[in-house]
């Protein structure tokens, strides 16, 4: 191995996107295939100390312990050789990289611009950030491998203004949010490198992917075929290679690769929803461009990102524009944030800008203080206090003033799920904070929700009387007693999936929870309650409908089933 360092690389940017024929991505997918090159794979090569601190942007003990894995004998294993050079940017030989990816080789990876050019050294570097990605969802098991642009732990100097990210926090945060029902037609608005994409041709006939940036599309069109999918004859439009890990049931029609338009996966460039004029959807997810950077800022040289900076107030306009796209039935899902302004409530911000005759259900998950949030976003665009403290200072001073005269407290991190009832009624709206976190993905929680909150939508409260609800199999019950006492002073239910939430509950509907079995109705458990506690008519009647107003907070926060 050449010594190994990071070089100070140009600006992404300045390197073209990765680009493959669907000859040339099926070898290169059968390759990282049977290199066994996963995240288990890199994990277990790094060691738990090293993994953990390159996780948290620590490049030196992942480098150590790459480095001493590659000089360990004359034939590195191809994980070494792989997370080498596209996760950590070292340099490696381009024999090496012949051996890692047989079929592709370094001169295929360089005619696809994955890696530059030999030196003279004989030597490769990567031009990508490429990495593997695994998960399970409602389908099954996900192994892909995705590109993105080299990182600023790689090349040392701030992002691009068109920097292309790869798979990080928020975006598996909006995967694990989606749910995962099938579905005809589906957007991803801003789709970046194309994560959620991937994701969405998973249960989706058809995905719509657009975005302002032409680069992020190319990513997008590149990571797509490496999953599988191959260019038609029809421009703009994409099919699902047959055999391939996006390969189903539903993808016969499109699967011929006759190139007449109906593909798979259509890329559309432009802005939010402007490309996708007139056209509806069944889902549409979403992690728009949120970030308000002051003018002052800009000025302040602080690069505009095209992924993250909105330029100005984009939610409400496009929050409002969804309920052109929506199919009935069809939701929204969206990562966003909103300002805490003055003594007035969030709520009322997001609120108004709401859709009439759309669900809504809206959850504020983390709050920052103005200093946090523009710190955060600061060093985010690569303006750190290190590299550079006056500018960092100035660009702080000017972000602090825009908060300050607008009055603006803290700034609310959370999900807007926008839902279209099926049938025309008066729309539910839920505005929470919510910052606990069960166990698993939420996707499958917020579409039972969904679909609980449609279901009793209809149901009077003698309807749901009738109803035999289940208890989620992952709640628990906790008493607190006073020593000695009979009776609990407090009954607290606790969810260990969904959302985690925990609600204090009365001995009325902590028996409900207890004999929900799917056996006995809501109503019949209040009469047998009442029957118990030998409860006048009155008090029988105020006991039923209590249980009736828990059964449907129960239902609708997952800590009930409807049953039958």
């Amino acid at each position: 191995m050449s010594p190994a360092s990071a070089r100070s690389a140009s600006e992404s940017s300045s390197f073209p996107p990765p680009a493959a024929t669907p000859e040339q991505a099926a070898s290169l997918r059968a390759d990282l295939a049977d290199s066994g090159w996963g995240v288990e794979a890199v994990a277990a090569l790094l060691g738990e100390a090293a993994d953990a601190a390159l996780r948290r942007e620590i490049r030196l003990p992942a480098l150590r312990a790459v480095r001493a894995a590659l000089a360990g004998g004359p034939a590195p294993s191809p994980v070494a050789v792989l997370t080498a050079l596209f996760m950590l940017g070292e340099p490696v030989p381009a024999t090496a990289l012949d051996a890692a990816l047989p079929r592709t080789a370094a001169a295929g990876a360089t005619a696809i611009s994955l890696v530059g050019e030999p030196d003279e050294t004989g030597c490769v570097r990567a031009l990508v950030d490429l990495r593997p990605h695994e998960a399970v969802d409602d389908a099954g098991e996900v192994r892909w491998w995705v590109a993105s642009d080299l990182g600023e732990l790689v090349t040392g100097r701030a992002l691009a203004p068109d920097h292309v990210l790869g798979v990080g926090g928020a975006g598996l945060t909006l995967a694990g949010l989606t749910p995962r029902r099938r579905v005809g037609t589906a957007l991803d608005l801003g789709c970046g490198c194309g994560i959620q994409t991937l994701y969405l041709l998973r249960h989706a006939e058809h995905v719509v992917a657009t975005d302002i940036s032409a680069r992020a599309l190319a990513f997008t069109a590149f990571n797509a075929a490496l999953a599988g999918v191959s260019v038609t004859g029809a421009p703009g439009a994409l099919d699902v290679a047959p055999g391939s890990d996006l390969d189903s049931e539903a993808d016969a029609a499109s699967e011929s690769g006759s190139g007449t338009g109906t593909g798979r996966l259509e890329l559309l460039r432009g802005s939010l929803l402007e490309p996708v004029a007139g056209r509806r959807f069944d889902l549409i997810a979403s992690n728009p461009p949120f970030v308000l950077t002051p003018p002052a800022v800009r000025e302040a040289g602080l690069p505009l990102m095209e992924y993250r900076d909105a330029g100005g107030p984009i939610l409400p306009g496009l929050v409002a524009g969804l309920a052109e796209h929506l199919e009935p039935g069809a939701t929204a899902v969206m990562l966003g944030n909103w300002e805490h302004r003055g003594t007035g409530s969030w709520r009322d911000t997001v609120a108004a800008w709401l859709p009439e005759g759309l669900d809504a259900w809206i959850l504020e998950r983390e709050l920052q203080d103005p200093v946090e949030y523009a710190t955060m976003w600061l060093r985010d665009g690569g303006l750190t206090p290190e590299r550079d403290p006056e500018a960092f200072d100035a660009a702080l001073e000017a972000w602090i003033d825009d908060f300050e005269a607008r009055d603006v407290r803290g700034v609310g991190f959370g999900y807007l799920i926008v839902h279209r009832p099926r049938r025309p009624r008066e729309p539910w709206r839920l505005l929470e904070e919510v910052t606990t976190s069960g166990q698993g993905v939420l996707g499958p929680h917020v579409a039972e929700v969904l679909e609980v909150r449609e279901r009793l939508a209809g149901l009077d409260d003698a309807a749901v009387a009738d109803l035999r609800p289940l208890l989620a199999p992952d709640v628990t019950e906790e008493r607190h007693l006073i020593p000695g006492a009979a009776e609990p002073t407090v009954i607290l239910l606790r969810q260990g999936g969904g959302l985690g939430r925990t609600l204090q509950a009365s001995t009325a509907v902590a028996a409900l929870a207890g004999v929900a079995d799917g056996e006995l109705s809501v109503g019949q458990v209040a009469s047998a309650v009442a029957a118990l506690s030998e409860l006048n008519a009155a008090d029988a009647a105020a006991l039923r409908a209590e249980m009736v107003e828990a059964t449907r907070h129960l239902l609708t926060t997952g800590f009930l089933h409807p049953g039958k």
